[in-house]
């Protein structure tokens, strides 16, 4: 499938775009902006667009009002029309963030729960008691996500509700052309949801990607053949830049090896999971790093560590932003045009490499060296066999190990490597060595 291969470009558009926080309904053709990033989102190596939510709402995005019309705040279908065209033009593919769990209170549906009660037909879209309320005293109480009423959950049981949003995925691909969905909290869509939606959005399209965000426990309840493709790395993600603050390198390397390790109890070998440094969720990897010499070193882990990598908007040439109790408006910005340093230079680097290697997007994974400060492992396919190399300290390390081969080329700067007398990483350094067969 074409997204085993993928590289990821994440775009949260009501912030890059400005949009004011509340939906007056005023229409303003924002969304256009990103018609000035689609050469550099293709500069960086990225071969793929993921939109969070675009359709309108309330506030945020995931509290839907009609999934069927552009925010206002972004302008219309055929703004965003003309976008995706523009990044299918650049062979760039696109995916939508599918927010299927919930709505706003806005949503159409629930204010005609609002005005007639028990009378309209759509009570029974949503999980309501009309002998109880709620903090917004509707006279009902209703089922909110997680105890937050603003997200109204939908009754994913009726067969009108999934219709409705199934109308709403054909009318995206029909009119967007899009291939594949981000679903929002795929971790409390029922697995029976999941399996007509994988079988829906394949007859659309036989290449339809589902990509769900999921947190913790098992990915395989909602990562199968008949349901998600692949799903959001989080425990590595944690561990990705937890092992740079605490300079134990052990901590990642547990967790790849846990996941895709060379083991017949290994949880998610062959699986391609979403891998990812930041998004529109959490700290920008620049502010959650503490030392930034190793912002270079963890993107190369990223790109070398079994997964589709993820670039998060504005990161790739390191802007900051910290999660705030008070919202998460630091982590989705509003900026003017893009940039590029240093940074992305290196990161288009290791985007090309992991796109021109087939170990690298299919190879099984094996620590070879791991020190607290150091760490070596292989990625192996029949034809091909990688080693990415990462040391995160400030002094040169020499590692001695059998490499297999006496050469070896690296993906990332073409030079020749000699593994002859061992194996000299200076300080602050990642490599991707094609070994010699």
């Amino acid at each position: 499938m074409w997204f085993d291969e993928a590289v990821i470009y994440q775009i949260y558009p009501l912030g890059l775009c400005g949009a004011p926080e509340d939906n007056t309904g005023d229409k303003e053709s924002r969304i256009l902006k990103i018609l000035d990033w689609v050469e550099h989102i293709k500069k960086t190596g990225a071969d793929t667009v993921l939109f969070n939510p675009v359709f309108e709402s309330d506030r945020h995005g995931y509290d839907t009002r009609d999934y069927f019309r552009l925010d206002a705040r972004l302008g219309t279908n055929e703004d965003f029309a003309k976008v995706c065209k523009a990044f299918h033009d650049a062979g760039i593919r696109v995916m939508l963030d599918g927010v299927f769990n919930h709505v706003g209170r806005g949503f159409w549906a629930f204010q005609d729960v609002q005005q007639k009660k028990w009378d309209t037909p759509y009570k029974d879209w949503f999980h309501i008691d009309f002998g109880g309320n709620t903090n917004y005293n509707d006279g009902f109480w209703y089922e909110g996500w997680e105890g937050h009423n603003e997200l109204v959950k939908l009754n994913l049981n009726h067969p009108d509700v999934v219709q409705h949003q199934f109308d709403a995925i054909r009318s995206w691909v029909e009119q967007f052309d899009i291939d594949g969905l981000r679903l929002d909290v795929a971790y409390c869509l029922p697995q029976h949801y999941l399996r007509q939606l994988q079988g829906f959005t394949t007859s659309l399209k036989p290449d339809f990607v589902l990509m769900g965000e999921t947190l913790h426990g098992d990915y395989k309840q909602w990562m199968a053949p008949d349901m998600c493709h692949s799903v959001t790395n989080y425990e590595c993600y944690k561990g990705l830049w937890s092992s740079f603050n605490s300079m134990n390198m052990f901590e990642i390397a547990h967790s790849l090896a846990r996941q895709f390790g060379p083991e017949e109890w290994t949880l998610y070998k062959g699986a391609h999971l979403l891998a990812f440094l930041d998004n529109h969720d959490v700290t920008r990897i620049a502010s959650q790093l503490t030392n930034e010499k190793h912002l270079p070193l963890a993107y190369a882990m990223l790109f070398g560590m079994p997964g589709v990598p993820a670039i998060y908007y504005g990161s790739e040439w390191g802007i900051t932003g910290k999660k705030e109790h008070s919202g998460d408006a630091p982590l989705r910005p509003a900026l003017e045009q893009p940039e590029w340093s240093s940074l992305t230079d290196w990161i288009a680097a290791l985007s090309k490499a992991h796109k021109e290697s087939k170990a690298l997007c299919y190879g099984s994974y094996r620590n070879v060296v791991l020190t607290n400060r150091q760490i070596i492992f292989e990625r192996k396919t029949p034809e091909e066999r990688v080693l990415v190399a990462i040391n995160i300290d400030d002094q040169p390390y020499t590692a001695h190990f059998d490499a297999g081969c006496g050469m070896a080329v690296d993906y990332i700067s073409g030079k020749t490597h000699d593994f002859g007398g061992g194996s000299t990483l200076p300080p602050y350094s990642a490599f991707y060595w094609e070994m010699e067969r």
